[in-house]
């Protein structure tokens, strides 16, 4: 039902309709809240909303000294270029391309953090927004609006926020789950009627080599997934292709920070129906969703979703409740002795921690779990081996040696669970680039005495 059938149905005099009515501005106008110096959360991801951001931006000669907090936003970031520094300041929980310049060159900052605990920053007040930009569907008749596409990393910092701006969005899907906020909670609120960002996972530089790569790693991952395991697949090309060789697998969960469009002919096909979990059975657990109107439009209403914010989801300590719990991420690079590399290149930063410690810790303590990192053994011009000797000087160790179970390449499968720094580098050094082995092993010789 939309906002108008339901203002035509329902009598005027119903106090959320009224609300609403009352709060509906432009979206120049509704920026007009915010103040210099004040601190902003923004929903992330596929969700960003754009015309409030855009309208905030246009005001940038009236304020100064804006600090704008939220993980990866998909498309451009007009307070982040060169220029906006009198007036925005970017704190990047997890940092995207459109944000990597930016703090590398000292124009935004990175706070390294795990996902589950980047909500928890709001929830106990270390940062306190004064203004919460979100992007949330239309009400139904009851007054409850979803945050749709993107529930887990805005749900909480919303509700902290002392004041929330809504660009509430005719094509924004209603998730379900602990996903709404009642039109009483919302301060202004600009209607709009546009399709979201998306963000396709194939690889458009991919080459057919580097997609065969991807394929061999996606079923070397598969073969380790049992029937009746839930999954998490972190964000990239290669979580994505392994869905491609588990259609012959039966019962899959999901308990995921995030998913895209390949899950969806798995649930088509009866493979993910959720079963067999132990925690939440029958239901996909999630927190946002980052890739096309294909995967947007099969969430709206579908009650095989759950979305829950991001302290929940991406707690170790709930993750561990399903049994086999097998979570799949990836890694810039991995050392001999098993440190994993994922948020920077040397001293450079990339990306960010993520959920990858998150569900690394919670399958690992799960009955039956499964914690996978998966990369290529090499880059594509094979002059670096991403199985290194050692990492990079001012790489950044997110998922430690201690974490590591299984490390997969194209290469194969080293499982370093118990297993001894010699021990380590042999299986690792095993799924390396062949090119790199010799080089490899004349270290791990020397170094440890293999």
């Amino acid at each position: 039902m939309t906002i108008e059938q339901i203002r035509q149905n329902k009598p005027q005099t119903a106090a959320w309709i009224k609300r609403y009515n009352s709060r509906l501005v432009k979206a120049d106008d509704a920026v007009k809240a915010i103040k210099s110096g004040n601190k902003i959360v923004v929903q992330p991801g596929c969700a960003a909303p754009f015309n409030l951001i855009n309208a905030m931006v246009d005001r940038k000669d009236e304020l100064e000294n804006i600090e704008l907090y939220h993980i990866l936003i998909v498309g451009e970031l007009p307070y982040a270029k060169p220029g906006m520094e009198k007036h925005f300041r970017h704190k990047a929980f997890f940092i995207g391309a459109n944000a990597r310049n930016a703090v590398n060159e000292g124009r935004a900052d990175f706070i390294p953090i795990f996902l589950n605990e980047v909500t928890m920053l709001f929830k106990r007040g270390v940062i306190v927004p004064d203004i919460a930009l979100i992007h949330v569907s239309p009400p139904d008749e009851h007054g409850f609006c979803s945050y749709g596409i993107d529930v887990g990393n805005i749900k909480t910092p919303a509700e902290k926020a002392k004041c929330v701006i809504a660009q509430v969005n005719k094509q924004m899907p209603r998730a379900l789950g602990n996903s709404f906020i009642h039109v009483n909670k919302i301060d202004y609120i600009v209607e709009v009627d546009e399709p979201l960002k998306e963000l396709p996972q194939i690889d458009p530089d991919a080459t057919p080599e580097i997609l065969e790569i991807y394929d061999k790693i996606g079923m070397h991952i598969a073969d380790l997934i049992e029937d009746g395991s839930t999954l998490q697949m972190g964000i990239g090309a290669i979580p994505d292709a392994v869905l491609k060789y588990l259609h012959h697998k039966k019962d899959l969960g999901i308990h995921t920070e995030m998913f895209s469009d390949g899950l969806i002919d798995l649930i088509e096909e009866g493979v993910v129906n959720g079963e067999k979990k132990t925690l939440h059975p029958g239901k996909l657990i999630a927190g946002f969703v980052l890739g096309t109107k294909r995967a947007f439009d099969f969430i709206n209403n579908n009650p095989i979703f759950e979305f829950h914010p991001q302290e929940y989801v991406n707690n170790p300590f709930v993750i561990s409740q399903n049994e086999k719990m097998v979570a799949i991420n990836s890694a810039i690079e991995v050392d001999l002795t098993g440190q994993v590399c994922s948020d920077s290149i040397g001293t450079k930063f990339f990306s960010g921690i993520g959920g990858q410690v998150d569900f690394v810790r919670g399958a690992s303590h799960s009955e039956g779990g499964k914690p996978i990192i998966a990369l290529p053994a090499a880059t594509k011009d094979l002059k670096i081996s991403k199985i290194v000797a050692s990492l990079k000087p001012g790489a950044g160790v997110v998922t430690s040696r201690g974490d590591v179970h299984y490390v997969v390449t194209e290469y194969g499968v080293a499982n370093l669970y118990g297993k001894t720094i010699q021990e380590r580098a042999k299986a690792l050094i095993n799924i390396a680039h062949p090119y790199f082995r010799d080089e490899l092993t004349e270290y791990a010789k020397k170094t440890f005495n293999i």
